[in-house]
């Protein structure tokens, strides 16, 4: 099949030609007739496969011939979780829209509102939006939901994860009852089936691939270390010249923090994005990473969620995600398009656990690495012995913090060491 095939409009597949779009995705061939025949859908595939043209370019074909001269209603709203992936959905829709006269623009949050609330005066047909901003500016009668006939919720696994429900909710009560509605996400927990049977009426279920299993075009292998190994082996990893772009996810934000600045002490161009990063700090990185300015892009997954780096070949697990889902959504960041990618974990002993339960949802076992310089030698720790090392950590903690008070109020008694 070719995108000829779907009947969109002239304008579109000339765009789309424009993008070295020829033959459809499997997600893109099911969904784009589904939408065009006014289905509500709900979709699931793998992160890279397409996901937002399936739903993007039959919406811009239903707008196109939509007869309005009203150019400040609002006819399609694109809902997703972060940032990153907003502008990203807004790009495409640029793309796409090319040679017609639809507009869209993109709200977050995190920079000032003055640049999106005048786009908004200016008239768009099509929103992308992160809940938050999308509620506020709502509060303040810049945005109108009364002409939506086309919703979309996006990475919408993503949206309960992040506490997002009550937003959604409070979203739905200001749709119209007529409407089109569209859910994609990478996987499809009871939690969404639910909501989406609160939300959809009568839709049609897409499923291109087994639910939560991961590209066969990514090759995964795993290292068992020790917690204390992991810095040592990833530069022992980064020794490989072949990865001159990696992206590395942290579970913690000061952990991300922490491994730039242990790679920039050796040397290695690294940057970090997370939630404390201020959104031109995340898109400087994002950039900089995109032009190969720097060789390592250190991320949490919210702050990764909608990251889309062209041929983008490796990531890394520095941390085991304790949702195996979670994972799914890492490693598909490279990969994409059915490009080839490489998966490569760091496991401590305490995670062992957390890659047992990846390889059950996955249905594989993920390769280990038999020989490298810093072998698993430490076994988990049970619950008793969790206690006890919590323990010993706080007693630690306190007694670092009282010979540092202490040391303060000796320094501050000495006239000497005033002087200094």
């Amino acid at each position: 099949m070719k995108f000829e095939d779907l009947n969109l409009h002239p304008t579109l597949l000339k765009a789309v030609k424009d993008q070295n779009y020829i033959n459809p995705t499997a997600i893109q061939a099911q969904a784009i007739p589904l939408i065009l025949k006014d289905n509500d859908v709900l979709g699931t595939a793998q992160t890279g496969t397409g996901k937002t043209a399936a739903f993007a370019l039959p919406i811009l074909h239903h707008l196109i011939n939509e007869k309005t001269n009203n150019k400040t209603k609002i006819r399609a709203l694109v809902v997703t979780p972060t940032r990153e992936l907003a502008i990203q959905i807004g790009e495409n829709f640029t793309d796409y829209a090319k040679y017609n006269n639809i507009k869209n623009t993109v709200i977050f949050g995190g920079v000032k509102q003055g640049t999106q609330t005048n786009a908004l005066s200016n008239g768009v047909d099509v929103l992308v939006a992160t809940p938050g901003r999308l509620l506020d500016l709502m509060g303040q009668g810049f945005i109108s939901l009364n002409d939506i006939g086309y919703f979309v919720l996006d990475e919408a696994d993503r949206m309960l994860d992040m506490g997002f429900i009550n937003d959604i909710k409070k979203l739905l009560e200001k749709l119209p009852k007529n409407r089109q509605s569209l859910f994609f996400s990478a996987t499809m927990p009871n939690s969404i089936l639910t909501l989406s049977n609160t939300i959809l009426r009568n839709p049609k279920k897409i499923a291109v691939h087994q639910v939560s299993t991961t590209a066969e075009t990514i090759q995964q292998s795993i290292y068992y270390t020790n917690k204390s190994d992991k810095k040592d082996l990833l530069f022992h990893i980064l020794k490989n010249n072949d990865i001159n772009q990696i992206l590395v996810f942290s579970r913690t934000k000061h952990g991300a923090d922490r491994i730039v600045r242990n790679l920039q002490k050796n040397n290695i161009e690294a940057a970090a994005i997370h939630g404390d990063k201020s959104q031109n700090q995340r898109q400087r990185a994002l950039q900089s990473f995109k032009d190969y300015n720097i060789r390592v892009l250190v991320a949490t997954d919210i702050a990764a969620r909608g990251i889309d780096i062209d041929k983008l070949s490796y990531v890394l697990n520095y941390d085991i995600p304790n949702e195996p889902e979670t994972y799914v959504h890492r490693i598909g960041r490279c990969g994409r398009a059915g490009e080839k990618g490489v998966s490569i974990s760091i496991c401590e002993p305490e995670e062992n656990v957390y890659a047992k339960d990846i390889e059950k949802l996955i249905k594989q076992k993920i390769a280990a690495v038999q020989h490298h310089p810093f072998p698993q030698t430490e076994k988990p720790m049970n619950a008793q012995q969790k206690k006890e090392s919590e323990k010993e950590k706080n007693r630690k903690k306190q007694e670092f913090f009282a010979n540092r008070n202490k040391n303060r109020n000796s320094g501050k008694a000495n006239p000497r060491n005033n002087r200094r």
